[in-house]
């Protein structure tokens, strides 16, 4: 029996089969296999093809699907890209945007055949970067729209240096998935309980604590790495070696994708990624977490009128898991306005 202040919350994962209608795995290449994990929901209307951000997966965008495809009609293809999540392809850490951005168009010619439906492309983060490379690209022959996420290269490049100490004062892993949810909200990196709960289990995966691969992770948090997140680490998320006993086996969950390692594409993900957006002749999107993240070809290029711009209430950098139904309001209008898709009826399906 709860009272009140005592409660616990429910950090427990749910599944993804809650947001989306189906899940696939598609097989791209014949002689080499490539196995892609994808999500999708809708039967009608243009394609929504949503690409994460780095070290994410598809199911960063669970809930803000159920949220889209309640108000325009619409498909949804989310993606796991290389090296993340549960797809599976040889040179998982060659995470080049040429190489990802080929890997969106194969999986779209694989589900849709030659002659795709509308294509609206939407990108968060690295899965931005991507999308505004697929897009100048031509390598998706029907794309009506692009949609980016918090993804500028002026602040792009400032916070690529700190990167590398935002991973370092992660912990390196969990003792369980609930832990790891807990962690991800309490920390900031994901504002809203309801997309972590989906989400987290795409970031993490479980390993055994004898596991070679997962013995060197399993770490106490240092003191060093906690300064400043004290409140955080004193819950203790990060499993101890002295505490799992030889008796028992334990398991732990540590991050799927070692972001730390792709430091060499992270520059090429972002670099002329401004002008390279404002050359795509296709309607454009792009959504900010605040207003001091445009950089200065933007600027420029939103008062030309280039783009539609919007900058949502205060929300972390997963602007598509903080505020769903906000994102999927803006990409609604977006997409009406152009007459890209029909707003459905006030009734929900």
């Amino acid at each position: 029996l709860s009272h009140g202040v005592g409660r616990k919350r429910d950090y427990s994962p749910v599944s993804w089969s809650e947001y989306f209608e189906m899940m696939d795995d598609v097989v791209v290449g014949s002689v080499c296999v490539y196995v892609f994990r994808v999500y999708k929901s809708g039967q009608d209307g243009p394609l929504l093809v949503l690409l994460h951000g780095g070290g994410h997966s598809a199911l960063s965008w669970a809930v803000f699907t159920a949220a889209m495809t309640s108000r325009v009609t619409c498909r949804v293809l989310a993606m796991d890209l290389r090296g993340h999540g549960v797809t599976q392809v040889r040179h998982a850490d060659d995470l080049s945007t040429q190489t990802m951005s080929r890997d969106v168009a194969n999986v779209v010619r694989a589900t849709y055949g030659e002659v795709p439906p509308p294509i609206v492309l939407v990108g968060h983060s690295m899965g931005g970067a991507i999308a505004v490379h697929a897009a100048s690209g031509s390598l998706l022959p029907s794309v009506v729209g692009l949609v980016v996420i918090d993804v500028v290269e002026g602040s792009a490049m400032d916070v690529l240096h700190s990167m590398q100490n935002f991973l370092k004062g992660r912990p390196r892993s969990f003792k369980s998935i609930d832990h790891a949810i807990e962690w991800s909200v309490k920390s900031g990196q994901i504002r809203n309980l309801e997309s972590a709960k989906v989400s987290m289990v795409g970031q993490v995966r479980r390993c055994e604590v004898e596991d070679g691969d997962c013995a060197e992770q399993v770490s106490p948090v240092t003191e060093s790495v906690a300064e400043g997140h004290e409140e955080f680490y004193d819950l203790n998320y990060a499993t101890d070696k002295a505490e799992s006993t030889a008796s028992e086996p334990s398991s732990v969950y540590s991050w799927k994708i070692d972001l730390s390692k792709a430091e060499k594409y992270w520059d090429g993900w972002f670099r002329g990624i401004s002008n390279l957006f404002l050359s795509c002749n296709v309607p454009k999107l792009l959504l900010l977490a605040g207003i001091d993240r445009l950089d200065r070809d933007l600027t420029i290029g939103q008062m030309q009128g280039k783009f539609m711009m919007q900058v949502l209430p205060p929300c972390g950098h997963a602007v598509h898991e903080d505020t769903p139904d906000k994102v999927a309001d803006a990409l609604a209008g977006f997409m009406t306005r152009h007459k890209i898709a029909e707003p459905r009826s006030e009734t929900k399906r």
